[in-house]
């Protein structure tokens, strides 16, 4: 007697495809690049520059998901935590997840250069590219340093919001991806953590699955100790004021005491709470630097 398999209907579809752009990713991407626009134009950028530029981010962002997700199918069908995908899972046939990837890095590229110019465009095609390739194809699956490496790719938006505004690259931009970069390890190593034994049925070379728990927990907490300096710095160059720098000591203080005590301990309870707050430590760092930047601008707005 054969069983009718129901079909997916119309909202489980189209949540599948918004499925492939990781969207809560993409809004975490799209929010690094929001203070680097205001410092690097010292004030508001034009409307169409401004939003053009986070919406071919976002298009970048969600174009490189896409693409992690046809590259990864294989893996993902063997961990519990990612085998309800839309591709493991048979909701959606993996050319349309390729399709997709290319299509939304055709807008992001038209975007861009519309907006900006043709280095902000060039950035979001390289992240996309080192997100794709260098990182998921390559790296994830060759070395426990996979995602040392690979945080360069999640770093890219600061990069590409300056320069949109400015046609350049500078320091306080490479600072903003410096955070993004060094906070990227600590994150995904406690993911990693409690998630050890699915890496290892997938056979994905984490940290915790080649090098062990107590190493992983080492690093934790090493990467945590040249986090926080990072952020701070910069204030120490003078594009920050206490608005961004006084909780973000207080919020780095408070990283460096769960990474410590996560380093003591083999607790999984303290891995989600380091991994759980190292969320809320990026999102509220970059909406202070934001803030920050508001203030500033509003300061300067009415001065003599």
């Amino acid at each position: 007697m054969s069983l009718a398999v129901a079909r997916p209907t119309v909202k489980r579809l189209a949540l599948g495809y918004l499925e492939l752009t990781k969207p809560r990713i993409t809004f975490l991407v799209i929010l690094t690049g929001v203070p680097a626009l205001l410092l690097a134009a010292r004030g508001f950028p034009p409307p169409a520059l401004f939003w053009g530029t986070l919406l071919g981010t976002a298009l970048a962002a969600a174009s490189a998901s896409s693409f992690n997700h046809y590259c990864d199918r294989d893996l993902d069908a063997l961990m519990r935590r990612t085998a309800g995908r839309p591709l493991p899972s048979g909701l959606l046939p993996p050319a349309h997840a390729l399709g997709l990837g290319f299509l939304l890095a055709g807008l992001s590229w038209a975007v861009l250069a519309a907006s900006a110019n043709l280095l902000a465009a060039a950035l979001g095609m390289i992240s996309i590219l080192y997100y794709a390739v260098v990182y998921t194809v390559w790296l994830k699956r060759r070395t426990p340093q996979n995602i040392v490496i690979g945080g360069g790719a999640g770093a890219a938006a600061p990069l590409i919001a300056w320069a949109a505004v400015t046609g350049s690259l500078d320091l306080p931009a490479v600072l903003m991806a410096a955070i993004v970069f060094l906070w990227t390890p600590p994150h995904f190593w406690a993911l990693a953590l409690y998630r050890h034994e699915d890496y290892a049925h997938a056979g994905i070379p984490m940290l915790p699955v080649t090098h062990g728990g107590p190493e992983t927990r080492r690093q934790i907490l090493l990467y945590t100790l040249a986090l926080v300096p990072a952020s701070l710095a910069l204030a120490a160059v003078g594009v920050s004021g206490p608005v961004y720098w006084i909780p973000a000591a207080l919020l780095g203080g408070a990283f460096i005491l769960q990474a410590a005590r996560l380093h003591r301990s083999a607790s999984i309870a303290h891995a989600i709470q380091l991994f759980r707050f190292s969320i809320l430590y990026l999102f509220c760092l970059f909406v202070l630097l934001t803030l920050d930047a508001v203030v500033r601008i509003a300061g300067r707005g009415a001065g003599p």
